[in-house]
Parts: structure tokens; C-alpha cells; sequence
């Protein structure tokens, strides 16, 4: 192994968003002086928003520079295989304190037809929730394109959505297709393919203080739904301690929930990196040459090339996600 690697940990690129509040500061510890923070990439290889290393002797390096650098080493042989330079997880915390538009994303096909780029599955993991929230995910009929359309039109949306209160620790996977959006109140990690391809469908008519409405998708949006998809979107998971409890197994990424009590011997035997995001409690992270910390709010990259590792901490929550 490369004895340059280190387990890496980046600077958070942060996004104002029109809808987005103040949790990723004074819950995340984020340190922004925007006025409506919406998003952290804690993990970016999207176009013109590039991580960059914030520890170790790699710090200040892109994560595009890694990947030129280090190649499977950084990724595994298997995704170097598949994605190249290109690094094939986006991974973010979100605030929404206002209602996000009701959105979905193209699969992988359309994504590279139309936009040269991945399609967008997705994972949400609740990591706080104001009182009765809630999220929209999928209908809550059966619905085909005619119908849809029709509801639009009359500005009936809402009425066919299926809205679901949540809590702490609720997980919902979301495949390419499928109608969601984050309620106002809800604080989540999201783990993703490297997209940044939306279609937004309604806005709540919501306008900016020009008075301008956001753009909407709607034509686009039409071909990417696929409206035959089951309820399948929420995920059940259990929690037992010291040991990684699967969440989403996908072609795309797998996550697991860790709850971390004691010292844990890992083993990386998954040709892949591994992301832990820290949604509750620290952890120290050691490997043969390298000691580094995490908290709540913070991630960090483990090459592939790092086979064994430790990780310490009492009443820890992680996110361990791998391709």
C-alpha cells in the first residue's frame, strides 16, 4: 500500500438553498455564514464542486487529484473498473427548513442520454426531525401518467402524495423514478450517486425575492417516472450493537448502520472505500500509521487500500456505506 493514504476527511462544500435553515450550523457544527444553509457535500466529485482533503499530508489535494493519483488504490479495482476517475458516491447532510420541491431523477440511461452524467438513486437516514414532520415519498394510490397529469394541471398534487411522519433513525431508499421531497423540519444524511440531475415537478409556488419562480422540469420529468413501482421505500434495519446492520444493498451502494460501544477490529475485504458519516456521538479511527477523530456531522474516506483498521467509541452512531 501507498503509505501516503490516510484515512481522508474534506471540507464541507456548503449550498444556501431558498428552502434551507440553520440545523447544519448549530446541530452539525458546519460554521457557515450563509443566512439558509441547505446542504453539505461532505463527499464530492460533481462538476465545479470538487471535496478537498482537510487533514494529513494529503491535505489540500482534490479528491479529483486523489483519484488521478491513487486510482484503485483510493477506490478498489472493481470501481476503477466501472467509474475510472470518477468518484461514484455524492454524499450529503441536509436542512430543510422549508418544504423542498416535489422532485424525482432520471435513471442511469436517461441521466447519460440527456445529461452525460449518472443517474440519481438515493438513500435518506432521519438523523433529526422538528414535530410532525414529514416526508413525501411515492403516491398514496395506484397512479398512472394520465392521471398524474391531470392532478398536475388542477394543482391537486398534494392530494395523490404520500406524506410520512417521521422520527429519528427512519431510513427511506428512493430509486430513479419515484416522487419525493424532504418536509420542512427534517435534518438527513443522503447517500447518492455522483448526480446533481434533478426534476422538479412543483414548487409550492414559491417565488425568490425578485419574485421569480424556480424553474420546473415538468417535460422532462414525464418520460423519467416509472409509475408501476411498488411501496417499497422504507427501510427496515436492525440495530444490533458493535456490528454493521445492513440498511440498502443496491448495484449503486451499500449502507450499513453501526452502533459503536466498544474498540471494533475492521476488516476491509470489500474491494471498495468505505464512508463512515458520524450521525450521533465520536469516534477515533486508527490504522497502522495514521490516528484520526470524527463527530457527529463529520465524514471520512477509508481507501480501499486500507485492510484493517479500528474504530473506538461509546454510544456512536455511523452510516458505513461501500460500493
Amino acid at each position: 500500500m501507498n503509505n501516503n493514504l490516510h484515512p481522508l476527511k474534506f471540507y464541507p462544500i456548503l449550498k444556501e438553498k431558498i428552502w434551507g435553515g440553520q440545523k447544519l450550523n448549530t446541530l452539525l457544527n458546519k460554521h457557515s455564514d450563509l443566512p439558509n444553509v441547505g446542504e453539505s457535500w461532505e463527499i464530492s466529485d460533481v462538476e465545479g464542486d470538487t471535496s478537498i482533503v482537510s487533514n494529513g499530508n494529503l491535505k489540500g489535494k482534490s479528491l479529483k487529484q486523489l483519484l488521478g493519483m491513487y486510482k484503485e488504490e483510493l477506490i478498489g479495482a472493481k470501481n476503477f473498473k466501472q467509474f475510472g476517475e470518477k468518484f461514484p458516491l455524492l454524499i450529503k447532510f441536509i436542512d430543510a427548513k422549508e418544504d423542498l420541491s416535489i422532485q424525482l431523477h432520471p435513471n442511469d440511461e436517461l441521466a447519460a442520454k440527456r445529461h452525460n452524467s449518472f443517474g440519481k438513486t438515493e438513500m435518506w437516514y432521519v438523523m433529526q426531525s422538528d414535530e410532525d414532520s414529514n416526508l413525501i415519498v411515492g403516491f398514496n394510490q395506484d397512479m398512472t401518467a394520465e392521471k398524474y397529469l391531470k392532478h398536475l394541471e388542477d394543482k391537486t398534487l398534494t392530494k395523490i402524495l404520500n406524506f410520512d411522519k417521521v422520527k429519528t433513525g427512519d431510513t427511506y431508499f428512493i430509486e430513479v423514478g419515484r416522487v419525493h421531497a424532504i418536509g420542512a423540519g427534517v435534518l438527513l444524511a443522503e447517500i447518492q450517486q455522483t448526480s446533481d440531475i434533478t426534476y422538479r415537478v412543483y414548487d409550492w409556488d414559491r417565488v425568490d425575492d425578485e419574485g421569480n419562480e424556480r424553474e420546473l422540469h415538468n417535460d422532462l420529468a414525464i418520460d423519467a417516472f416509472n409509475f408501476s413501482m411498488p411501496d417499497n421505500f422504507r427501510v427496515s434495519y436492525s440495530k444490533t450493537e458493535n456490528r454493521p446492520n445492513e440498511m440498502v444493498s443496491c448495484p449503486y451502494f451499500t449502507t450499513n448502520y453501526l452502533e459503536v460501544n466498544q474498540t471494533l477490529k475492521k476488516l476491509n475485504n470489500h474491494d471498495s472505500f468505505i464512508i463512515y458519516m458520524c450521525v450521533e456521538g465520536e469516534a477515533n479511527i486508527t490504522t497502522i500509521n495514521s490516528q484520526e477523530h470524527i463527530k457527529k456531522g463529520e465524514t471520512i474516506l477509508i481507501p480501499a487500500a486500507i485492510k484493517d483498521f479500528e474504530i473506538t467509541a461509546k454510544n456512536t452512531t455511523l452510516l458505513e456505506v461501500y460500493v
